[in-house]
C-alpha cells in the first residue's frame, strides 16, 4: 500500500444496531477497492473482518475491525464497529480516532436502540456522518420511513442524496440526486452504470435536489444570495458547499443499498473520499506533559514529533499481542524506540501491519493522520500513548462506559483460581470495559461490564485459551451493620488453668455516629483503673469484631466505642486478655443498642422511549426503588431514581426486555441506608443458619 499524506486519508466508523449489515457492507467495499479477492458472507463465516470463532459462531461482532484499503487515490481506514451494547466500548474507542461516521440503518426497522446508543457517541464526539440505508432488497423495506426516523432521531440535518427505484427482492437501482442520474447496480463487485432519470421520477428527484440545494445554501450567505437569484446552484458549487456543510455537522447525507449484493459501496466510497473530512482538517490535537497539567499541543503534521494513541488491543494466534494505533503527529518506522508517556516506559516498535480484518500487509512507514497495527509492545495497552522520547506528550484518555452489571465468578475445579486471575486480566486488556477485581469484603471475585453476553463470551474465553472452567454467580451484597442506640456493657474474661492465668475486664459505651463518619475509640480511662499499654490491645478486640460483623457478616460502622472503666490483675493480665474483654463488651453492648443492617442505595439514570416509560417505573417501584425525578431528552425520557443494589441483579438485562433492547442505565453508589424489618430478617436468619451448617 502506498504512502499517504493526511489530506489522503479517510478515518471513518461504521456504527448501527446490531444485525443491521456493518460487516456485510465494510466487506462489500473491501472486495469494491479489490482488498479482498471475494465478497464474503457473515453467514457463511467467510467475512474478513468477522473472523473469531465466537463472531462466525453468533454471526454478530464482538470487537471492532479495521479495513484498510485505497479508492480513488485516497486511503479509507474503515472501522467496523459492534453493534450490541455488551460491546460498547469498542465503538467508544474506535471514534475516538476517527472524523466521520457512517450510521447504518434498516431499510425494515430503522432507527433501533444500538444505532440511538453509538450516534450518541459520534454527535458527542462531534463526528461528521453520513447515513447508509441498508436492505433495501428485503421485503418490507421501507425507505421514506427510515428517512423520517433518521431526521427524527438522529436530526433534522439528515438530507437524502439518494432514493431508491424498485425496493424489495429486485432492488438495483437508485436515483442520485448529486449527479442527477439513474445508478443501476450490476455485478457483485459493486459497479454501476449511469443513465437518464426515468420521466416517473423525475419529479421526485427535482425535489429533492432543491431541497439539497436550500440546505447547502442556507449556511453560506454567497451562496444563499445566489440561490435567491437563479433557484438553483451549480454542480461545483453544490458540491463544494456540501462538503463545507458536512464537514461542519450541517448536513448528513443519506445514501442508500444493499450490502450483501454490493449495491451502494461504490457510490458510498466515492461520497467518503469526496466530502468526509481528513485528518488534516483537524489542525492540531491538544495533551499534557507526562505528570504535568501544562498542555502540549502536536499539529497534524509528518514533520512534529511522533505521537499515537493506542485504541484497541487484542490478542492474535501466532502472533501475540496485537496494537492498534492512530498516529496523530509526526511519522513512525518499525525498530524506532518510542516512550509510552502513560506507563514511563520505553518500547521498541515492532513490525508495522495495514491491516483489511483478518489479512495484514507490511507498513514500511505510517504519516500523521493514519492507522496501522503493531505487534509485542511490552508494557502498551489500550488508552496508551506513544510519543517521540525527546519531545513527550500524553493525549487524551479515552472514557470507557461505566459498568452496568456484575456477577461473582468462581473456579469449577480447586487450583484453577490464579489461572482465572491470569485469564481474566488479559481480556481486560482486550476490552477495558470488562473489569475483574477480587472484593475483600465479601471474599468474591467479581466481573463488572455491559452484559450478560459479553460475560459469556469471556468465560468461553478462559475455557478456550486457558483451559480453565468457571461458574457465575449472583454477588453478595456488602451489607453495613451499625446500632441507634447508645449503651454500656462489660466484657471480663478471666481464666485459670494452672500456673499463670488470664484477665481483662473493661466498660465500654457504644454510641451511634452520623453516616457515613465510620469508627471513633475513645479512652475515657481515669485513674489508671486500667494501664494505659492494654487500651490499644481493647481497640484492637474491637476493631476485629467489627471488620467481621455479628448480625451478618458485614462490617459495623458508625459507632463511638468509648472505653471509660475497667480492672486488672498485677499477674495474670495481658494485652491478650484485654482484647478478648474488649471484644466481649463490644458484642454484649451492640446487641443491646438495637442493632440494624444497613444496604447499599445507587443512583441509576434510565434512559427509555416515552411508550416503556410507565412499565419501567412500575419495575423500579417492584424493586424498593425511589423516584427522583423525570426529564424529557428529545424522543426519550431520562427517569432518576435511588435502588438498592441487592435489587439491580442482572437489570440491564430486565430493562432491555421491558424495553425492547431500547432502555439504557447508568449506575453509580449513592449512600447506605437501613433495611426494612422483613428484609433485615432474612438476610440475618440466612447468616445464622450458614453458620450453623459450617
Amino acid at each position: 500500500m502506498n504512502e499517504y499524506a493526511a489530506e489522503q486519508i479517510r478515518n471513518v466508523g461504521v456504527i448501527s444496531h446490531g444485525d443491521v449489515g456493518k460487516t456485510s457492507l465494510v466487506e462489500a467495499m473491501l472486495f469494491s477497492a479489490g482488498a479482498t479477492n471475494r465478497l464474503g458472507s457473515v453467514d457463511d463465516g467467510t467475512t474478513a473482518c468477522d473472523y473469531l470463532h465466537e463472531e462466525i459462531s453468533r454471526k454478530i461482532t464482538i470487537r471492532a475491525s479495521l479495513a484498510q484499503f485505497e479508492w480513488n487515490k485516497t486511503k479509507l481506514n474503515v472501522i467496523d464497529t459492534p453493534g450490541y451494547s455488551d460491546f460498547g466500548g469498542d465503538i467508544v474507542s474506535s471514534l475516538r480516532v476517527t472524523e466521520s461516521v457512517v450510521v447504518m440503518l434498516s431499510a425494515q426497522a430503522g432507527v433501533e436502540v444500538g444505532t440511538e446508543a453509538a450516534w450518541r457517541v459520534a454527535r458527542k464526539r462531534n463526528q461528521a456522518a453520513f447515513v447508509f440505508i441498508n436492505r433495501m432488497d428485503k421485503e418490507y423495506a421501507n425507505f421514506d420511513k427510515a428517512v423520517e426516523m433518521a431526521q427524527d432521531r438522529i436530526g433534522s440535518a439528515c438530507v437524502p442524496v439518494q432514493f431508491p427505484v424498485n425496493s424489495g427482492e429486485n432492488f438495483n437501482a437508485v436515483i442520485d440526486i448529486i449527479k442527477m442520474k439513474m445508478l443501476t447496480y450490476g455485478e457483485a463487485n459493486g459497479t454501476y452504470t449511469e443513465s437518464d432519470i426515468p420521466a416517473d421520477l423525475l419529479e421526485r428527484a427535482v425535489t429533492l435536489r432543491k431541497q439539497l440545494e436550500e440546505s447547502v445554501a442556507e449556511n453560506d450567505e454567497e451562496l444563499m444570495e445566489k440561490y435567491f437569484e437563479t433557484e438553483k446552484l451549480e454542480e461545483d458549487e453544490l458540491i463544494k458547499g456540501l462538503k463545507k456543510e458536512i464537514a461542519n455537522r450541517n448536513i448528513i447525507p443519506i445514501l442508500c443499498g444493499a450490502a450483501t449484493k454490493n449495491a451502494g459501496s461504490h457510490r458510498l466510497m466515492d461520497m467518503l473520499v469526496d466530502f468526509a473530512p481528513s485528518p488534516a482538517e483537524t489542525p492540531e490535537v491538544k495533551g499534557f506533559k507526562p505528570n504535568s497539567e501544562d498542555e502540549e499541543i502536536r499539529k497534524m503534521d509528518s514533520n512534529e514529533p511522533f505521537s499515537a494513541l493506542v485504541f484497541k488491543t487484542i490478542s492474535e494466534q501466532h502472533l501475540g499481542e496485537m496494537s492498534y494505533m492512530r498516529v496523530y503527529s509526526g511519522s513512525i518506522t518499525a525498530g524506532t524506540e518510542v516512550e509510552n508517556t502513560v506507563k514511563g516506559d520505553r518500547e521498541k516498535m515492532g513490525q508495522l501491519f495495514f491491516t483489511a480484518g483478518k489479512n495484514r500487509s507490511d507498513a514500511p512507514v505510517v504519516h500523521a493522520g493514519d492507522i496501522v497495527a503493531t505487534v509485542k509492545l511490552k508494557h502498551t495497552h489500550t488508552g496508551d500513548t506513544l510519543s517521540d522520547k525527546k519531545n513527550q506528550i500524553v493525549l487524551p484518555k479515552i472514557n470507557f462506559p461505566e459498568s452496568v452489571i456484575r456477577t461473582a465468578v468462581e473456579p469449577k475445579n480447586k487450583g484453577d483460581e490464579d489461572k482465572i486471575v491470569s485469564g481474566l486480566n488479559a481480556i481486560h486488556e482486550e476490552d477495558p470495559t470488562f473489569i475483574v477485581k477480587y472484593d475483600p469484603e465479601v471474599r468474591q471475585t467479581l466481573m463488572m461490564g455491559q452484559g450478560e453476553t459479553q460475560f459469556t463470551i469471556a468465560a468461553k474465553q478462559l475455557k478456550d485459551k486457558y483451559g480453565v472452567e468457571v461458574e457465575m454467580t449472583e454477588p453478595r451484597i456488602p451489607y453495613r451493620e451499625t446500632i441507634r442506640k447508645k449503651i454500656e456493657a462489660q466484657g471480663k474474661f478471666k481464666k485459670q488453668s494452672g500456673g499463670r492465668g488470664q484477665y481483662g475486664d473493661c466498660h465500654l459505651r457504644l454510641e451511634p455516629m452520623p453516616r457515613g463518619e465510620g469508627f471513633e475509640f475513645v479512652d475515657k480511662v481515669v485513674g489508671g483503673v486500667i494501664p494505659g499499654k492494654f487500651i490499644p490491645a481493647i481497640e484492637k478486640g474491637v476493631r476485629e469484631i467489627m471488620d467481621h460483623g455479628i448480625l451478618s457478616g458485614c462490617q459495623i460502622v458508625d459507632v463511638r466505642a468509648s472505653v471509660f472503666f475497667g480492672s486488672y490483675h498485677a499477674v495474670d493480665s495481658s494485652e491478650n486478655s484485654f482484647k478478648v474483654a474488649g471484644s466481649m463488651a463490644f458484642k454484649k453492648a451492640f446487641m443491646e443498642a438495637k442493632p440494624v443492617l444497613l444496604e447499599p442505595i445507587y443512583d441509576i439514570t434510565v434512559t427509555v422511549p416515552e411508550e416503556y416509560m410507565g412499565d419501567v417505573m412500575g419495575d423500579i417501584s417492584s424493586r424498593r426503588g425511589k423516584i427522583q425525578g423525570m426529564a424529557a431528552e428529545g424522543p426519550f425520557q431520562v427517569i432518576k431514581a435511588k435502588v438498592p443494589l441487592a435489587e439491580l441483579y442482572k437489570y440491564s438485562t430486565t430493562l432491555r426486555s421491558l424495553t425492547q433492547g431500547r432502555g439504557l442505565h447508568k449506575r453509580a453508589v449513592s449512600h447506605y441506608e437501613e433495611m426494612p424489618g422483613d428484609v433485615q430478617q432474612k438476610i440475618i436468619d440466612a447468616y445464622k443458619a450458614s453458620r450453623e451448617n459450617g
